[in-house]
């Protein structure tokens, strides 16, 4: 009998037992609190908590728990099927869900993206359930995190809100072995399907529908009501490389704004609330941050297999920038796939930006999330995406932006919580975490605001190792959750006991265990902040949902203007600055000292004006209002302009006519608006 086969006879033999009752703990009884299954298969996962849940509000109404901002439970059933092996639940029990792709077997070898990414030096017991000899790990990236029993603990635990990003990559599932299409839409229906089917399952383990501590939502009232039950809200989002088919090849967009709408409107119904416009790949509505080091270079080659293109940089224009790209030798298993002749390019160490950034499509994407009160994720964008996404919703005062996983440049945090958004940070190790934290502590105080974390669990992302027994922040077991409401000991499944001092964050259980690390690092200031995340998020989330857009007093108004560019074939006008079309603009003469003239037909409240200028804009320029269209005040001006979308925003006064008058041009040309607004505020 070889090894395998006795290895094999060996798992059958153990859950056979444990199906019987022998080696696990019996299921609890009908009689079981609330917060206990009644019906939980006898060969699974301890959760090794105990204690009720803490739930209900405080005085004033605010819920406490933690959120888990960004997490992939079913990322197994993207990428093609295959990229993470194992399932978070089946209705086969644990030892079919927690079991390894078919081509790990027997060693490990042939595991090709396991390997690629480091996690187990080319060789691995494949074998899960119940001996979890090599996976999950913390650096083990292609094994499964979230099955729903270590959920479970994460929300005994403390956790309240938990975001599913429901994800996939179309290339990358083109290139590996997989068992399905690659079409990216429908690995988010799937995922989501699958989502449902979990709760499903969950709640059949509680004792029937709606009793079980899974609950997706789709409002923010309902997650309300969920955590202040004590239980998990879910909320879906998504994070994809080319939503709607929105790739780009040789900088040509391969979908359209019914494309978009048809998307959105689509993804709306499944359940998700929020969503990333662009992943890895700059696409055809945004430029990426890129990663770096073997990594960046690797998904580099990725977006030029994707793309047709490699990343192009430039140095930033302000502070903030996006992570720099390579210049570090990817594996040759994914050199290998360029075409012959083909070479990364070389990077300017500082050059540090991507040159690709909110496209049109973009900004309609971002519109069409405001105008389904969706959250939009500015993670992942590159600066110059970042900086028009904030501008776009700024005009708006649109709350609903989201920081999920540290893959934002902290520089635009205040504009993300002065709108009422909501930050998340990575799953780093505690000491690092509480560093994070502490570096935006002062931010958060000052707008009131609690923090999240972003385990990214099952994301191909890398997780907090282990630091001894011996560490001075070493958790000593068993401890108290940070609610107060349970006390956990170390987390068994089948044959292995987790210890987070010497397993680190091997799956998305050991959640509490890194939480009571971060408080014996110092980070007792960080755990309270997290404690208020919940509350936070679900702020954020009811101002989005209760956003209704301000009207624009500019819509349709009389314009006129000091001069306008001629030309044969298409009309530069004035109007067209003011008839809700981004594709037509007006245009001035080429000169300094031209304006553009807004009839509000009427004295109006005027606070705010909002200008999106054609690449030929004003390096300086004013804003004049006027009761009668002949004596002008000045409200705000500027001598720093620097095109792209702005918001001029002002003390608001009694208005009928709005001049945009503008001083110096930044380029040869006139100047040149696609859109003006103006608001009360």
């Amino acid at each position: 009998m070889t090894l395998l086969r006795r290895r094999g006879l060996f798992a059958v033999v153990v859950t056979l037992l444990l199906a019987l009752g022998v080696g696990s703990p019996s299921a609890v009884g009908a009689d079981a609190p609330w917060w206990e299954p009644t019906a939980r298969p006898a060969a699974d996962s301890q959760i090794n908590v105990t204690g009720e849940p803490f739930h209900g509000t405080d005085s004033q109404g605010r819920v406490s728990g933690f959120v888990d901002a960004h997490n992939h439970v079913m990322s197994n059933e993207g990428f093609g099927g295959r990229i993470i092996c194992g399932k978070p639940f089946s209705e086969a029990g644990i030892a079919d869900a927690l079991k390894d792709c078919p081509e790990h077997y027997p060693d490990g070898s042939l595991a090709l993206f396991e390997n690629v990414t480091g996690g187990s030096n080319g060789h691995h017991d494949p074998v899960g359930w119940p001996t979890f000899k090599s996976w999950p790990a913390h650096n083990s990236l292609s094994h499964q995190q979230n099955y729903y029993a270590w959920l479970e603990r994460a929300w005994r635990g403390g956790q309240r809100i938990l975001v599913n990003d429901l994800v996939t990559n179309g290339l990358l599932c083109s290139i590996y072995v997989r068992d399905r299409g690659c079409n990216e839409m429908d690995a988010i229906r799937l995922e989501a399907r699958k989502t449902y089917e979990m709760q499903d399952y969950v709640d059949k383990i509680y004792g029937g529908k709606g009793k079980g501590f899974f609950r997706i939502v789709t409002d923010s009232t309902q997650a309300r009501q969920v955590v202040a039950e004590g239980k998990l809200a879910v909320v879906l989002g998504v994070e994809t490389s080319e939503p709607f088919g929105c790739r780009q090849i040789l900088d040509a967009p391969q979908c359209s704004q019914a494309d978009i709408d048809s998307g959105l409107d689509e993804l709306y119904k499944l359940g998700v609330r929020s969503m990333f416009l662009c992943h890895k790949f700059d696409n055809a509505l945004c430029g990426v941050r890129m990663d770096s080091g073997t990594i960046g270079t690797a998904v580099n080659i990725g977006q030029f297999l994707s793309t047709g293109t490699f990343w192009k940089t430039e140095k930033c224009s302000g502070p903030q920038h996006d992570n720099p790209a390579g210049n570090v030798a990817a594996p040759a298993e994914v050199t290998k796939l360029l075409p012959a002749g083909v070479k990364v390019p070389a990077y300017d160490s500082g050059a540090q930006c991507n040159t690709r950034g909110l496209t049109r499509l973009g900004e309609y994407a971002v519109k069409g999330l405001m105008k389904r009160n969706m959250m939009v994720e500015a993670d992942h964008m590159s600066v110059k995406a970042a900086a028009r996404t904030l501008d776009l919703v700024e005009s708006a005062n649109y709350p609903g932006v989201l920081s999920s996983h540290s893959w934002m440049d902290d520089g635009w945090l205040e504009r993300v919580y002065r709108l009422g958004g909501f930050k998340a940070s990575y799953m780093s190790s505690a000491d690092s975490f509480d560093k994070e934290s502490a570096a935006t502590r002062a931010l958060r105080q000052k707008y009131g605001v609690g923090l999240g974390y972003g385990t990214d669990m099952n994301g191909v992302g890398g997780w907090p190792g282990p630091v001894g027994p011996d560490a001075p922040n070493a958790v000593k077991y068993p401890f108290r959750s940070a609610d107060g409401g349970s006390v956990i000991d170390r987390q068994q499944t089948g044959e292995r006991t987790w210890d987070f001092n010497t397993d680190g964050a091997a799956q998305v259980g050991m959640v509490p265990d890194w939480i009571e690390q971060i408080r014996l690092s110092g980070g007792k200031d960080t755990v309270q902040d997290l404690l208020g995340g919940a509350e936070s998020y679900l702020r954020t989330w009811k101002a989005t949902e209760l956003h209704k857009p301000a009207p624009n007093l500019a819509a349709g108004a009389a314009a006129s203007a000091s001069a306008t560019e001629w030309n044969p074939i298409t009309s530069y006008a004035a109007g067209k600055a003011v008839d809700g079309d981004t594709s037509t603009r007006w245009a001035s003469g080429w000169s300094d000292d031209q304006w553009l003239r807004l009839d509000l037909g009427s004295s109006r409240t005027v606070g705010k004006v909002f200008l999106d200028w054609e690449q030929a804009y004003a390096r300086a320029y004013r804003i004049e209002v006027s009761d009668d269209g002949t004596t002008w005040r000045t409200v705000w001006s500027t001598d720093g302009g620097d095109g792209g979308l702005d918001n001029a925003v002002f003390s608001p006064v009694q208005a009928r006519y709005v001049r945009i008058h503008g001083v110096t041009r930044a380029t040869k040309y006139g100047y040149s608006i696609n859109e003006a607004a103006v608001y009360s505020r």
